[in-house]
């Protein structure tokens, strides 16, 4: 849940949308509109809310609670519910909103709650509820993806990493050695700029580029857009190179067949474990830049055992786009894929073959009756 980055606040441009006077906007909850006048790259929106309160105190401060357990708490504490507050400035003052207790010594937890995100003047209920109503319209989004995609026999990836991870030079390197066996085409995600995608075209391959503003990942909707313009070739692959972020696109459905998390050996063995939303829904990791293991500090045996801790399915392949290695099993697995694609399309079009034919001989018999 992107509550909290600024992810709503921001302005979505998608090559070819935003050109002259007609202006495309993507908000958090999916909704979709075009402005018919020119205006610079971001927008301040007003709202009304109601402010629920939600204070988390870090200096080890004394309490007593109106529930009747008065206490005290000499570590860092986060909290929000109905209590008198009794500060060392001996400012007394009382709220009432939503209690969750967490007693931590040595770290203050934000995420332990329904919402699994904590946000300055919302409830988790309230943000449970946010979370529901933008996923929910996103996930329409996805469903019309997927179906479009699954009758051309399109293959999409979703990859998905922490900025720096080698994305686009794999990505780049993919397309080359795929040159002559699959067709790709690609959406690039970034903030700003389309160093990414002009990088991609200068392999020849198709790449159309948005721009989330302050969006800190891609959504169903602009994916939508985005294969609208780009109307990938039947039988391809689609490659979705998401905003580089572990933690907002684990969530977002873009109508993908498999979400593919790149982790390179300079960023750590612990990010599984700590980005674990994100490798639990991927279906393969790959472990990118290993041409630099002999240089560096990074236990593979390790990494690879966090990853399946958090996801015991997980596919793992290691590679490099600079040295080669591990590509010609990433590629076969990306064929396989577009394989399965192709035949479930073919399959398709058979059964409505033979629907067709069905029909049309109950017609004649109709007729000749």
């Amino acid at each position: 849940m992107c509550m909290t980055c600024g992810c709503g606040s921001g302005e979505t441009h998608i090559e070819g949308a935003n050109e002259g006077d007609a202006q495309v906007h993507t908000h958090a909850d999916g909704t979709t509109h075009s402005h018919a006048h020119p205006h610079g790259p971001t927008h301040d929106h007003a709202h009304d809310h109601a402010h629920e309160h939600a204070h988390s105190h870090v200096d080890g401060m004394t309490h007593s609670h109106p529930h009747a357990h008065p206490h005290t708490h000499p570590h860092d504490y986060a909290h929000g519910d109905d209590h008198d507050h009794s500060h060392d400035q001996s400012q007394d003052h009382a709220h009432d909103h939503d209690h969750a207790h967490v007693h931590t010594h040595d770290a203050v937890h934000y995420g332990l709650g329904a919402a699994g995100v904590a946000a300055p003047g919302m409830s988790q209920t309230r943000l449970v509820q946010i979370e529901r109503d933008i996923l929910a319209k996103n996930d329409g989004h996805a469903q019309r993806n997927r179906a479009a995609l699954a009758a051309r026999g399109v293959f999409a990836l979703n990859l998905v990493s922490s900025p720096g991870s080698g994305k686009t030079t794999l990505l780049v390197r993919t397309i080359e050695l795929l040159q002559g066996r699959l067709p790709v085409a690609v959406v690039e995600g970034d903030q700003q700029t389309s160093n990414d995608a002009d990088r991609i075209r200068a392999t020849g391959a198709p790449a159309l580029q948005i721009n989330t503003g302050k969006g800190c990942h891609l959504d169903a909707a602009m994916v939508e857009t985005a294969i609208t313009r780009l109307a990938p070739a039947e039988d391809s692959v689609l490659m979705i190179e998401n905003v580089g972020n572990l933690v907002c696109p684990a969530g977002f459905d873009l109508g993908e067949a498999h979400k593919v998390v790149v982790l390179s050996v300079t960023e750590g063995e612990d990010k599984p474990l700590k980005y674990p939303d994100m490798f639990a829904a991927a279906s393969l990791m790959l472990l990118n830049k290993v041409d630099l293991l002999p240089h560096l500090r990074f236990d593979v045996a390790a990494c690879i055992a966090n990853a399946r801790r958090v996801n015991p399915a997980i596919e793992i392949l290691q590679v490099s786009a600079t040295s080669d290695e591990g590509m010609d099993a990433w590629l076969a697995w990306i064929e396989r894929g577009a394989k399965a694609a192709r035949e479930q399309r073919l399959g398709e079009v058979d059964a409505l073959q033979r629907r067709v034919a069905e029909l049309e001989a109950q017609l004649a018999r109709l007729q000749g009756a």
